[in-house]
């Protein structure tokens, strides 16, 4: 895989990531599982990492996907490729916002994109939901729910809804808990 595809790669997803590191999920899988970057559950895996690290999920996945793909100067490539997009065009668009942030088009458009945004992160979610609380390669026929991983999910999401902790401190318990349930 060329340096300069997996810049390109990168550039679109970035250049079409609405909403947010979240947003982004849906444009990763299709590039790199559909792709043939990755497996599905090695991009779950990858996406696992990806929020468990500092910084935005979007481009940690850049980066990581990029030094699989092409090691050190790949996770470069991605990286750049996903971050320019976004540099590019707040720069233009801060200079177009000073002038036309009222006009009634703009807040139309602002407006549309909002609720696009919240699909592609509902999609995302939805993505991340099926593919860890239910066992879908392993049969085929029909979709099996994963009971452990279901009860992981609702400790931790009922913890979090309780106590708003860091985040991390659920990330940290979910792989602990991993160490024993899987």
């Amino acid at each position: 895989m060329s340096l300069l595809y997996i810049f390109i790669a990168f550039f679109k997803i970035g250049l079409f990531t609405i909403g947010g590191g979240l947003a982004a999920i849906p444009l990763l899988r299709e590039e790199l599982v559909k792709g043939g970057w990755v497996t599905s559950a090695e991009f779950i895996d990858m996406l696992a990492v990806s929020q468990s690290t500092p910084g935005p999920i979007g481009i940690n996945m850049a980066t990581y996907a990029g030094f699989k793909a092409a090691s050190f100067v790949g996770s470069l490539c991605a990286t750049a490729g996903m971050v320019a997009p976004s540099l590019i065009i707040i720069v233009l668009i801060a200079r177009f916002m000073r002038h036309f942030d009222d006009h009634p088009v703009v807040q139309g458009v602002l407006a549309g994109i909002r609720p696009a945004a919240v699909g592609l992160i509902a999609a995302a979610a939805w993505f991340v939901l099926a593919n860890s609380l239910f066992i879908l390669e392993q049969f085929p026929d029909g979709v099996w729910l994963d009971l452990r991983a279901l009860g992981l999910f609702a400790v931790l999401a009922l913890l979090y809804w309780r106590t708003k902790a860091y985040p991390v401190y659920y990330i940290v318990a979910g792989g602990l808990a991993g160490i024993f349930l899987f």
